[in-house]
Formats: C-alpha cells, structure tokens, sequence
C-alpha cells in the first residue's frame, strides 16, 4: 500500500535516541533546549518553547495570552478538532468564520463582520501547509488590536510572502508522526516576545521557573529529551522533505490537470504540502467513497480530511445550527492522496493514473 503518510526516520534519528537512553537524561534537557533554539531559527524568530503536543502548544498559547471565559477567538470551522477544543479548554468561546473555496483557508473577508467588544483573538490555521492570507489577518488584527495566533501544525517550513508562518503571531507547531517533520509526539510554540515566552515556560512546567517555586497555575506539557532529539535530526532535513512533497504536488498536479470532475489544490512557492487534497465534484460520475476503494484495490492509500466541519460536530452541539456554506460544501468534496517523501515518481505516476482512468 502507498501510504497517505509514513514518518521517515533514519539512523541519525535512531542514534540520537539511544545516547539520550544512555545518558541517564529522558525527560526534559539540554536536547529540548538544543531543539528548541535550532527551531527558532529555522522559523526567524527569538523564542520557541517545546511542548508535549500540538495541541498543547494552542492550549498554553492562549493561556499565555490570557484568553479565557467571556473571551472571543475567531477561527475556522475546516480544520482538525483540536484547533476548537483549546480554546473551548481555555473557557472561551470559538466564532467560525467559513472558509475560502480554492484555499480552504478561512476567509479573511469575512473577519470584521464578526469581530465584536468580547473578541480577543485571531486563530487561523495553514491548513495542509497553505499558508493563510496573513497580510489581511494582520490588517483585521492592527486595526482592532487582537491578538494571531498562528496554528501552524500542518505548516512546517510554510511561508507567506517569504516570511516564514509562525512568525507573524504566537505560532503552534505539530510533530505527530503524519507531520512534515515528527519527534513521535510533540509540539512547539514560537515567538519573538520574551515576556510571552516566560508566561510559556511557566504554564508548560507547572507554573515554576524556579524548581519547587510555583508562579501561577501550571501543567506538565513538557517535551522530553528522547522526542528532541528525534526532532533535532528532523529538523536538518526538513527542507530535503518538503522538497520531496513539492515535486510530488507538482507531478500529480500535472498528470491530472485535465482531468474534468477534480479541482487541484493550489501550489504555491510558500506551501509546504502536509496534504495533496483534491476535491471530487459530482460531474466526475462516482461518489468520494467508490474512488477510496477503487484506490484501495489498486494499493493507493488516501484519506478525507475532513469529512464534518467542527460546527457541524457532536461535542460542539451548540453550533450545529450554524449554516457556513463553503465548508460544509467541500467537507463532502476533498481527498487527500499520497506525496509524501517516501512516495516514488513512479508510485505518483500510479496515482495520477489511477485517478485519470476514473470514468
């Protein structure tokens, strides 16, 4: 089966864990302090601190902004759940905003109409590694002094306008093994904020700066050594990975750009391809569910991310009478096909003809 994902883990990876093992030194050390700088400068910014997951790099993220109840953060309704949960976890409220058909992005023309006197915060997400319109974000945000935060944990190595995503607000990070780059389980939250950057540290080691002296309420998000190191070999390949995925997006771009019945995603010089997601239109003549199993006999992995927009879901009832059109629309369209890096030329040519046959 060509997978839809498959974390790439070398030697290098393999020999760092064990001199972590062997050094005595398994949770939180000099390896995520080593990780932790060599992140910051990859993204362009003074500060990341290393959590235990992406999501609770969010949760601290809003924390350390001191969002909570009777707070508003606008956010879109297309992404995975965990987007939502913080800040439900954090006592306010999420307010969706739908999303742009071509880069399933939310959509910053729809920004000023909900801003209102309880919103603190935007929270856009680059979803599959499309950066979001942050020239226009930024714009909404200056002009009603709210905070970004940036949920960049499908964007490793994305960029709008050159500028690296992560930098232009609080950004989150991802490493889970489907990522661009993994250190099993992890996460990352970067600033260029120094003061935000200690309220960070605090809140992900139980409120302590000083071991034994407690600040304020805290939580044990830390990262360990063991996934830094994983990290820290990741990270010198990031760029040799992304590469891998963009030429894969381009191949498959080109063999079924003809193809009537598909929309191809976009590919930009800033994208950093988490995800080729097509989206079926009923034109093309077979159901979303018929083409997975056509895939699946022909050994072709692929999956739909995201099949119901977070409003539309059981835990966030009180939603479920929102009508956000363009999300709920392309819920029911996309699907994601394998790019990445250990998927083959030949593999992608496989793909994009298995796909091109469909009739």
């Amino acid at each position: 089966m060509i997978p839809i994902a498959k974390p790439i883990i070398g030697e290098e990876e393999k020999r760092a864990v064990l001199e972590v093992l062997n050094s005595g030194m398994l949770a939180q050390g000099k390896k995520v302090t080593e990780f932790e700088t060599n992140f910051a400068n990859y993204v362009g910014v003074k500060h990341a601190i290393a959590t235990s997951n992406g999501t609770t790099a969010l949760h601290a993220a809003l924390l350390a902004h001191g969002i909570g109840p009777d707070d508003e953060v606008i956010t879109t309704p297309f992404t995975f759940i965990a987007t939502a949960n913080a800040i439900k976890m954090v006592g306010a409220k999420p307010v969706f905003v739908d999303i742009e058909e071509d880069s399933l992005n939310l959509n910053p023309d729809l920004i000023e109409a909900v801003i209102t006197a309880k919103t603190k915060a935007i929270l856009p997400v680059h979803l599959f590694g499309l950066p979001a319109d942050m020239k226009k974000i930024q714009e909404s945000a200056d002009k009603h002094n709210l905070i970004i935060i940036e949920d960049a944990c499908q964007a490793h190595g994305a960029a709008f306008d050159g500028q690296k995503v992560g930098s232009f607000g609080t950004g989150c990070f991802s490493f889970y093994p489907t990522k661009n780059i993994t250190t099993g389980e992890g996460g990352i939250i970067t600033t260029n904020d120094s003061a935000l950057a200690n309220k960070i540290k605090k809140i992900i080691n139980h409120g302590s700066e000083k071991k034994y002296y407690h600040d304020c309420l805290g939580y044990n998000f830390r990262m360990t050594d063991i996934a830094a190191a994983i990290g820290i070999e990741q990270l010198k390949k990031i760029n040799q990975f992304n590469q891998k995925r963009k030429e894969n997006a381009i191949l498959l771009n080109k063999i079924l750009k003809d193809k009537q019945g598909i929309v191809l995603p976009l590919i930009n010089e800033g994208h950093s391809l988490h995800q080729y997601t097509i989206r079926i239109l009923p034109e093309l003549g077979k159901t979303r569910e018929e083409i997975i199993e056509i895939l699946k006999q022909t050994g072709i992995d692929s999956s739909v991310f995201y099949p119901l927009p977070v409003h539309k879901q059981k835990s966030f009832a009180e939603y479920n009478h929102l009508t956000l059109p363009v999300a709920e629309k392309v819920a029911q369209q996309v699907l994601s096909l394998p790019i990445n890096p250990s998927v083959t030329t030949e593999e992608i040519e496989l793909i994009g003809k298995t796909i091109k046959e469909l009739v």
